[in-house]
C-alpha cells in the first residue's frame, strides 16, 4: 500500500462527519505500522478530540515508530483541546504524511514545524486537491469571516420554479427532496425570504431517515410580516432568526421575540452586511432556498460560492411563470457570474448540477 491509499482512507473518515464539526474543519487520520493499520479516527464535533487523538489512542503503544496520515496539518495551539502536534511527537511517530496545510493563522505551518523540530520525517501535499475540497467552507470562513453560500433551486427543464398560477408542489421527485435534506444537515443556516414563509409555511428543518442536524432558520423580512403562528415560530425544533430593517413594526418585533424568535435589525440593508453579521454569529455555511427575489439579491451582490440546481423532466412554459433567479439581472453577457460545473448526477428521475462560482465573492 502507498501513501495515497492511506490518505484516501483518512479523507473518507473525515467526510463521514460532514455536518457535525462546524466551526471546525473536517479531518481524518490513519496510523500505520509495518504495513498494518493500527489506528484511525475522525474529528466528530467541535470541542471534542481531534482526528489524530482518536487515531493515536487506538494505536496505543504501536504508534511508536509508525506513520500517521492526516488530511490537515495537526494543530499546534491550545484551544478547547491540547495541540495535536505535541501528541504526535509524544507518541513517538516516526513519519507524518499530511495532505494540506491549515489556513488558520493560529496553525498555518507551525504544526509542521513542530513535527520537523522533533525529528519526524514530514511529507506534505499528497492528495492536496482532494483534502482541500473537504474544507471549502472552513477555508472560506477563515479567510472572509463570512459564511460559504450555497444557492439551491429546483426547476423544470425550461427553468420554471412554479406554474403561471403559482403551483410548485412538487416539481422534483422524492429522491431529490431527500438529497436537499442532506444538504440542510450539512449547513449551519438555511435562508429564505418572507414570501416563501407566507406562501408555503415551511418548517425548514432536516428530515432524514436517521435524523440529522437542523440548521438555524434565517428569514429576510423587511416589514416583519412573519405570522406568530408560522411553523418556524411555533415548532421549537430549531432557532429562528429574522433579519429586518428599521421600518419593521416595533410591536411585531416585541411579539416575535416574546415567542422565541431572534429579531435582528440591519441598518445597512445589503446581503454583504447580512453575511458579515451571520459570520460574527458563527454561521460558517449558509444554504439559500429562497425565491426568485432573494436569489436575485444574492446574485446582484455576487455573494454566491456554490450553485446547486435540480432539473425535473417537466416543461411548464409561460412567459410569466416564475424562474429561479429574479431581480434586475445583468445587461451584458460579459457581466454574467461565471461558474464551473463540478458535478452532474441523476437523482431519481431528476438531474442535479453542482457548480462552483469562479470569482472571489464578498
Amino acid at each position: 500500500m502507498n501513501d495515497e491509499h492511506y490518505l484516501k482512507l483518512a479523507i473518507q473518515l473525515a467526510e463521514s462527519a460532514r455536518g457535525q464539526t462546524s466551526p471546525n474543519p473536517l479531518v481524518g487520520a490513519v496510523v500505520v505500522k509495518d504495513g498494518q493499520i493500527v489506528g484511525m479516527g475522525a474529528h466528530l464535533r467541535a470541542g471534542e478530540g481531534h482526528a489524530e487523538v482518536h487515531a493515536l489512542n487506538m494505536a496505543g503503544e504501536k504508534a511508536k515508530g509508525a506513520t500517521i496520515y492526516v488530511t490537515l496539518e495537526p494543530c499546534s495551539h491550545y484551544g478547547k483541546t491540547p495541540p495535536c502536534a505535541e501528541l504526535v511527537v509524544e507518541k513517538g511517530i516516526a513519519r507524518a504524511v499530511i495532505a494540506t496545510t491549515d489556513p488558520n493563522p493560529k496553525v498555518s505551518g507551525r504544526g509542521i514545524e513542530r513535527l520537523k523540530a522533533a525529528g519526524i520525517n514530514v511529507l506534505v501535499g499528497v492528495l492536496k486537491e482532494e483534502a482541500d475540497k473537504l474544507n471549502r467552507v472552513f477555508y472560506h470562513y477563515i479567510k472572509t469571516r463570512k459564511p460559504y453560500v450555497t444557492l439551491k433551486s429546483a426547476t423544470t427543464l425550461d427553468g420554471k420554479t412554479a406554474t403561471v398560477s403559482g403551483k410548485s408542489k412538487w416539481i422534483t421527485g422524492e429522491a431529490a427532496r431527500k438529497d436537499v435534506h442532506r444538504y440542510r444537515h450539512e449547513h449551519d443556516g438555511i435562508l429564505v425570504g418572507i414570501g416563501t414563509i407566507l406562501a408555503d409555511n415551511p418548517s425548514l428543518t432536516t428530515r432524514l431517515e436517521h435524523g440529522g442536524n437542523h440548521p438555524i432558520r434565517i428569514i429576510l423580512d423587511r416589514q416583519l410580516r412573519l405570522p406568530l403562528d408560522a411553523t418556524v415560530v411555533t415548532d421549537g425544533l430549531a432557532p429562528t432568526w429574522v433579519f429586518t430593517t428599521e421600518h419593521g413594526d416595533v410591536s411585531r418585533k416585541e411579539a416575535l421575540e416574546k415567542a422565541g424568535v431572534h429579531v435582528h435589525v440591519l441598518t445597512d440593508d445589503t446581503i454583504g452586511r447580512l453575511l458579515s453579521v451571520l459570520g460574527e454569529k458563527g454561521i460558517t455555511s449558509l444554504f439559500v432556498e429562497g425565491g426568485a427575489e432573494v436569489n436575485g439579491s444574492f446574485l446582484k451582490e455576487r455573494a454566491v460560492n456554490r450553485v446547486i440546481t435540480y432539473f425535473a423532466p417537466k416543461l411548464f412554459g409561460g412567459a410569466n411563470a416564475p424562474t429561479a433567479v429574479g431581480g434586475e439581472g445583468v445587461k451584458e453577457v460579459e457581466e454574467a457570474l461565471e461558474v464551473e460545473i463540478e458535478e452532474v448526477t441523476k437523482v431519481g428521475d431528476d438531474i442535479k448540477v453542482v457548480s462552483l462560482v469562479k470569482e472571489e465573492v464578498i
